[in-house]
């Protein structure tokens, strides 16, 4: 079966009635990948989110303590490093490609890779590592899809498109909807050209049907939505030269920030592997560990520079202090970097949106700027900067100001094209090679 999307035919060629079948049938096999993929996103999430309360509230309680001591900020990275060793070493698919390569969804997830891209997701999010959820919810998206394969008969192509359907559902459960989602993985497989569109629309109806857990259906109310917008924002109305002038200049500083954080990466990647996977994963935990416990006491909080930066970001804005946000750009951009490419497995958006907030508010310390101005422009900018999604970075940067900052739209288009013009004008650094940290042999 095929997608009715053949390369080979002539563009002017109206695709025959079997084709057309076929592809309304992968449509209708994407509809019905749309609600277990979101189903076990949404599982996994709620799961990161127990163990992370478990971790970092529960355990502090039981101490005794108010907070997290020191040697839980230090040791629970150390911990997740090696769960994830545990994952990657012992079982099969490496728990997921690096994040070095980028979000993913290029290709079709094994099933038999699903537990161990779960369990090193698991050891690398709920511990604190400085990653995002993205990628793997976007590989265990794929392998729902995959599923689906055996019990129909599909080829290659098809396969694929029911994949990434699965992924798209998925990818919908993180950011509350298919709309950015579906930007995302649109952005990321613009090379397919004018077969795109075919390829995605199974994706769309399955993260629509997916989408039926969170808002209801008739009486039953669904599941509780994901809601990425930052709440108790100040409305953001009209908008002014210098704020434009302003967003320009987080753009630039957020793609070279951004740049020097992979290229850290790169080295860290290059070290882990002439060390191996577990030295370079206890290695980066244990560093990771004791930059958060060093900026905790210069000012900053934890969890501000652990996790993916996320559920921060009220917090960063907040700061009122240019010595205090120093200390929280400079240890979250060295814990990205480590967390890069010494072994963890996560996605790389959520970080350098972070980052890119937290430059933007520097100008809100500096020149009184708009906190809601602050997160439009360093959300699009460190999107922009950190993944290269264009279109995504605006979208998402709107998602997370909502009504309130409607307005900064345009501050956020500068900023996103600065950054993107920045790093394309920049002469290209040294890459990572291969994922060295997976030279150790995987199981099956």
């Amino acid at each position: 079966m095929t997608t009715g999307s053949d390369a080979d035919r002539p563009t002017s060629q109206a695709p025959t009635r079997t084709e057309v079948r076929g592809y309304l049938v992968l449509i209708l096999i994407g509809a019905a990948i749309g609600v277990p993929a979101a189903l076990l996103a949404s599982l996994f999430l709620a799961l990161v989110h127990e163990l992370e309360e478990l971790l970092w509230t529960d355990l502090p309680d039981w101490l005794g303590q108010a907070a997290p001591p020191w040697y839980l900020i230090v040791g629970l990275p150390v911990a997740g490093a090696t769960v994830v060793w545990v994952a990657r070493r012992f079982l099969p698919g490496d728990g997921g490609h690096s994040p070095l390569e980028g979000i993913g969804g290029g290709g079709v997830t094994p099933l038999r890779h699903a537990p161990g891209i779960a369990l090193a997701a698991i050891g690398t999010l709920a511990f604190g590592a400085v990653l995002g959820p993205e990628a793997p919810l976007i590989a265990l998206g794929s392998a729902v899809g995959a599923l689906f394969a055996p019990f129909v008969r599909l080829d290659r192509e098809a396969t694929t498109v029911l994949a990434t359907a699965g992924s798209f559902s998925a990818i919908s459960a993180l950011f509350g909807g298919p709309l950015v989602a579906g930007f995302m993985l649109l952005e990321v497989g613009v090379g397919a050209g004018p077969h795109l569109i075919t390829a995605l629309m199974p994706g769309l109806v399955a993260a629509a049907v997916g989408y039926v857990l969170f808002v209801g259906l008739g009486d039953w109310s669904g599941l509780h939505e994901v809601s990425l917008a930052v709440p108790h924002l100040p409305e953001y109305e009209g908008t002014h030269l210098a704020d434009l002038v302003l967003a320009i200049g987080v753009g630039v500083l957020t793609a070279l920030v951004l740049r020097e954080v992979r290229q850290l990466g790169v080295a860290v990647d290059r070290f882990a592997g002439r060390v191996g996977l577990l030295p370079a994963l206890l290695a980066g935990g244990l560093a990771v560990g004791l930059i958060a416990q060093f900026a905790d006491l210069l000012g900053a909080d934890y969890d501000q520079i652990l996790f993916s930066g996320q559920a921060a970001v009220p917090s960063a804005v907040a700061e009122s202090s240019v010595g205090v946000l120093l200390v929280i750009l400079v240890a979250k951009c060295l814990g990205y970097g480590i967390c890069l490419g010494c072994g963890f497995r996560g996605g790389p958006v959520f970080p350098a949106i972070f980052i890119g907030i937290v430059i933007s508010t520097f100008a809100v310390i500096v020149f009184d700027t708009s906190p809601t101005w602050a997160i439009a422009v360093g959300a699009a900018a460190g999107m922009g900067a950190g993944t290269d999604l264009v279109f995504s970075a605006l979208l998402f940067s709107m998602l997370l100001v909502g009504h309130a900052g409607l307005d900064a739209l345009p501050a956020a288009v500068l900023a996103m094209a600065a950054a993107w013009l920045t790093k394309l004008a920049l002469p290209p650094k040294e890459t990572a090679s291969a994922d060295t940290t997976s030279a150790e042999p995987q199981p099956g």
